[in-house]
């Protein structure tokens, strides 16, 4: 999968336009990163890509790009 499908999936959990997100992108800047998208990562990581997330995971999670390098372990 690509960098670019990758930020579509974010995207739209996100509830986002298409090229809305870039890697450097801080979390804390986008509205719509609340507790319950933060639970819908989870599951989003674990299905799509079999990461294992969990809170205390999610707390070291800083950018964007935090998200894509766990999507590729």
């Amino acid at each position: 999968m690509t960098e670019r499908e990758k930020l579509a999936l974010l995207e739209e959990l996100f509830e986002l336009e298409e090229g809305e997100l870039t890697p450097e992108m801080l979390l804390e800047e986008i509205d719509s990163y609340d507790s319950m998208s933060r639970l819908s990562l989870i599951v989003m990581m674990e299905d799509e890509f079999g990461a294992k997330l969990d809170g205390a995971d999610i707390k070291t999670l800083k950018t964007i790009g935090d998200i894509l390098n766990r999507m590729e372990k």
